[in-house]
């Protein structure tokens, strides 16, 4: 619930259930991306073919600014980021790590309280915000901000009610991966069909919908208008029914 907004909380459970008979769901061609596994395509063809047997019309839409988002959300984000943890410097906030002069408490304080993709965010927010690339990068993002959300409000004035994506383009990956670990612009690239939600203001819902070749989970996506998330849950309902449940194999 939020407290910002002076409007009834809705009855999320009611819209649970009800038959979607008439939706517009919305295909994003700028999700099918280069090098996509094929697990993931396939299943968003089929969460396509849930809907479609649920009632609803599938039509394909265009979100061209989506090709933006990934590197404008890794402005905005992290800059926000830096500008909001600032206050943890062990004076008005949190922990506190004493050293021998206030600089060298707030360098130690900050080393032990934030980790590494914490600490690679705000300098990456500082980097941004400093006065020499401000307007080069930080006001550049925030105009491609408007354009991603622009690109939405089309669609949905178009009249789609929801629009449905894969979660990620790739299966779930091990928790001591590596490559992954090692690389956090491979890790950042995950999320290239969750950020535009952030970018634009969204609600949006991933649901568990499959297993790739490997056993390994993968989720589909689905994106709604602005305060409208009882279309979501009704949607999401149909999805996760179809989907079925799924059970991890024992590993320990």
């Amino acid at each position: 619930d939020t407290t910002s907004v002076d409007r009834p909380v809705p009855d999320y459970e009611a819209a649970i259930g009800k038959p979607i008979k008439g939706m517009k769901v919305g295909i994003p061609k700028e999700y099918r991306v280069d090098g996509m596994p094929q697990d993931i395509e396939a299943l968003w063809q089929k969460g396509i073919a849930w809907l479609k047997d649920a009632g609803a019309e599938i039509v394909d839409i265009s979100l061209p600014h989506t090709k933006y988002a990934l590197p404008a959300y890794y402005i905005v984000a992290p800059a926000e980021a830096s500008s909001n943890l600032a206050r943890y410097d062990g004076v008005r906030y949190g922990l506190r790590v004493p050293g021998k002069d206030i600089v060298d408490m707030y360098e130690k304080t900050r080393a032990a309280g934030f980790g590494r993709e914490v600490k690679r965010r705000i300098m990456i927010g500082t980097y941004v915000l400093s006065a020499g690339y401000y307007d080069a990068y930080y006001l550049q993002a925030q105009k491609v901000r408007t354009l991603i959300k622009r690109d939405f409000e089309n669609v949905f004035a178009a009249g789609v009610d929801v629009i449905l994506t894969p979660a990620t383009p790739s299966a779930a990956f091990g928790i001591a991966d590596e490559d992954m670990a090692s690389d956090p612009v491979k890790m950042y690239l995950n999320d290239i069909f969750t950020v535009t939600v952030n970018m634009a203001g969204l609600p949006g819902i991933s649901v568990p919908a499959g297993l790739d070749a490997k056993g390994l989970p993968l989720g589909l996506q689905l994106i709604g208008r602005p305060f409208d998330e009882e279309t979501l849950f009704q949607t999401a309902h149909v999805i996760e029914q179809a989907a079925g449940t799924f059970q991890p194999e024992k590993w320990w």
